[in-house]
């Protein structure tokens, strides 16, 4: 492999940024190389530079961002000379892109088979008949199933997982001399993110691909590098065999990633035993009716006879690969979809027996923290009026609950002025503690976590989960923590419980169902955390 002339070798790259108050810079002086079947996993924060290092590597940079110096070369091909129409000549045949989210990269209003042909159709390759039975092959090698029904499917008739084995096989229809994989795993629950990695690294050693692999996962890292970049704010600050990164990191900023990753080891339980029960499901259960592309006709019980309960200042984690029901028994349990049956208690409140009129001003004793803070904050409001409009619809005088929506701005780590600007003007870590202050401001006795933390960095993650314990803590807060994310289970949730097919198959303290698991499905998912056998 070292021995061979690089694929990709960026040198002295430097790309400007307009007018920022922290920095005008994207990137400053990056050299990096990626040999024939070789991985290169780039890390950092969000802002690091690393999805900017590949938007400049396939020629998508945004027009407000300039190439200030250095050269990028793909085979032997100048990328920064490139006039547009070379570009599209080089996307796809030399070049293959695999983004986090097939959803918004697929067209919704195209079958899967003509998308994947549509990449032969722009480059001129083989006929109609050679384009679909080549379409066939390539849903094959990425290990879908039932190929001819997938390539007649729109991609909202697939799942999460499905989408991003399209997106692979689109990636590599021509056999592209380098993969660019921008954080393709984010979304997906442990075990399709280790099919979906096991898949790539397969490609990689058969066809001898050279991949640059971004993600802000470094379970992910030690899954899938055979060498490992670290950026920091545009800058590369350490590089090396995954290894030698991974296990003796030298640049303090590699450290303090590493340490933020969270461990399987889970801390000590808390004592509980006398606290009063918050939350109380029991037998809910929820059924669809099968709308699906494989499931028309038939119905889904997305909720089976679903029973646990929560005690005050307790946090039970809900964990399941996507499907197995856990977002929607949350949805349930907040009453935002209507269960089919079950009963739902908060405190000694027939939660689930309220009328629509007596639900209203009940709803403040359960609230939610959203995976996506930016989708759920109101963008036209500042983030004052978003935490207090819902004290203010229940009759709290405005003065009163705006007053209050500042002291819960410092209460999660914000500065009190925060609450007279606007969403897009924080990050992602700082909206996400915006959504937990205006949670907050109704005084619940129970929050949902619907994937809390999935999208965000390690070191930011680390951050909202600690904030989340403390004010567990001070308020007395029932959590349900739903997650696929088994590591961050580990550090927050005092019992697991594992949901497959609509059911619960196992509900245990969390150090002894890590460390014991019963169930099959259980062991399966631990199995399939990645990177637990190169971690420090």
């Amino acid at each position: 492999m070292a021995s061979s002339s690089p694929v990709l070798k960026i040198e002295n790259l430097s790309l400007g940024l307009p007018r920022l108050a922290d920095r005008d810079y994207a990137i400053r002086d990056l050299s990096l190389s990626i040999h024939p079947g070789e991985t290169l996993c780039v890390v950092g924060e969000s802002g690091s530079g690393k999805s900017m290092t590949a938007m400049a590597t396939i020629g998508l940079l945004p027009r407000s961002v300039q190439v200030l110096s250095g050269a990028i070369t793909l085979a032997g091909i100048d990328l920064l000379s490139l006039t547009e129409e070379e570009w599209c000549d080089v996307r796809g045949r030399d070049v293959g892109t695999v983004f986090q989210e097939p959803m918004t990269s697929l067209n919704p209003v195209m079958r899967v088979e003509d998308q994947i042909a549509e990449t032969f159709r722009a480059h001129g390759l083989l006929s109609q008949t050679a384009r679909r039975k080549r379409t066939l092959e390539l849903l094959d090698e990425v290990n879908l199933p039932h190929p001819e029904l997938i390539a007649r499917a729109y991609p909202h008739e697939l799942s999460g997982g499905q989408r991003q084995r399209v997106m692979i096989a689109m990636a590599l229809a021509l056999e592209p001399k380098l993969l660019i994989a921008d954080e393709p795993t984010t979304a997906l629950d442990v075990t399709t993110q280790a099919q979906v990695l096991k898949l790539i690294d397969n490609l990689r050693r058969k066809k001898g691909t050279a991949v640059l692999f971004i993600t802000h996962d470094f379970g992910v890292v030690a899954e899938i590098a055979d060498r490992v970049a670290v950026l920091q704010q545009g800058e590369l600050v350490e590089q090396g065999p995954a290894e030698q990164v991974l296990t003796r990191p030298q640049h303090d900023y590699t450290k303090r990633l590493l340490a933020a990753v969270p461990s399987l080891t889970p801390p000590q339980p808390k004592a509980l035993a006398g606290e009063p029960i918050s939350l109380k499901v029991d037998r809910l259960t929820k059924t669809y009716g099968g709308r699906g592309f494989f499931s028309k006709g038939r119905e889904v019980q997305a909720a089976d006879a679903v029973s646990f309960d929560i005690r005050r200042g307790e946090t039970l984690g809900l964990v399941g690969e996507s499907g197995s029901g856990k977002s929607t028994v949350g949805r349930c349990v907040l009453r935002l979809i209507e269960p089919d049956g079950g009963l739902i208690e908060i405190g000694d409140l027939p939660f689930s027996a309220l009328s629509q009129r007596d639900l209203r001003p009940q709803r403040r004793r359960i609230q939610m923290v959203f995976q996506d803070p930016f989708a759920s904050l109101n963008p036209r409001r500042t983030v004052g009026r978003i935490i207090a409009e819902g004290p203010i619809t229940q009759g709290e005088d405005a003065g009163v609950a705006l007053s209050r929506a500042r002291e819960l701005l410092e209460l999660v780590g914000l500065p009190a002025n925060a609450a007279d600007r606007y969403p897009h003007e924080f990050s992602g870590g700082q909206r996400q503690r915006i959504g937990i202050a205006r949670a907050l401001a109704m005084r619940p006795d129970v929050l949902v976590a619907d994937e809390a933390v999935s999208a965000l960095d390690v070191s930011v993650q680390a951050e909202i989960l600690k904030l989340i314990r403390n004010l567990q803590e001070e308020f007395g807060l029932a959590i349900l923590f739903i997650t696929h994310d088994l590591r961050v289970a580990a550090q927050i949730c005092d019992r697991v419980a594992v949901m497959q097919k609509g059911r619960i198959v196992e509900m245990a303290e969390t150090a002894q169902l890590f460390a014991e698991p019963k169930h099959a499905y259980t062991r399966q998912l631990l199995a399939a955390v990645p990177g637990t056998h190169r971690m420090t």
